[in-house]
């Protein structure tokens, strides 16, 4: 086990070296990079049938502390209800660096944005902040996927589980991990990306098509 890690290691610095040499724009994968994207499909994973809240509420009531803690992750919801389908709305998505001001972007109804969404600068910092409402139902296994093309290429590829969430009537909150943008002449230009929501049961809650740059500095404000 130690030889391979050892050799990993020296392959990985000579390829390092190598697009150093070259000029070429080289990225280091982040751990999402690495995992399945929505087209991809894990045989492993099989889903049970659908239940009510009502029915979950039903199993394992005689462990009070297992009560307790759904009855907390339900909150008020009605458990008279039902089966019903989750109704999921993501809100807003917000940019957030240490460079300038939050920047709060408004989804748009349509799932497609009309020209250039966002700009960022080349080498800065920054995360991914989306507001979420869930209704009518648990949605369980809720993931964000996101694939990026510039000319027609696809050059990056991600996914986040964001987790499961109980209906309630304030939105819920989430902030991605901390990422940093290419920088260099050739990262420089613009990008076409495709995000999407999708839960356990394959449900796309948005599809969201937009274009974004990298630019050398953040635009004026």
């Amino acid at each position: 086990m130690a030889t391979d890690e050892r050799t990993a290691t020296t392959s990985n610095n000579a390829e390092g070296a190598s697009d150093s040499e070259g000029g070429t724009l080289s990225r280091q994968p982040s751990d999402s990079s690495l995992c399945q994207t929505e087209d991809e499909e894990d045989p492993r994973v099989t889903l049970g049938p659908k239940m009510s809240i009502r029915q979950h509420l039903e199993i394992d009531k005689d462990d009070e502390s297992l009560r307790r803690w759904k009855e907390q992750l339900l909150g008020s919801v009605d458990a008279s209800e039902e089966v019903q389908e989750p109704d999921v709305k993501i809100l807003s998505l917000t940019i957030l660096t240490a460079d300038r001001c939050d920047l709060v972007l408004d989804i748009p109804e349509s799932g497609n944005s009309d020209g250039l969404w966002f700009t960022l600068k080349e080498g800065s910092k920054y995360r991914l902040r989306f507001s979420i409402k869930v209704s009518n139902d648990i949605v369980c296994g809720l993931k964000y996927t996101n694939t990026v093309w510039k000319t027609g290429v696809k050059v990056d590829s991600s996914k986040e589980m964001l987790g499961t969430f109980s209906p309630q009537a304030e939105p819920y909150t989430h902030v991605m991990p901390e990422e940093t943008t290419p920088s260099g002449y050739f990262a420089r230009g613009s990008y076409t990306a495709k995000t999407k929501f999708l839960d356990d049961d394959k449900n796309c809650y948005l599809e969201l098509n937009y274009t974004f740059d990298i630019r050398k500095e953040w635009p004026e404000t």
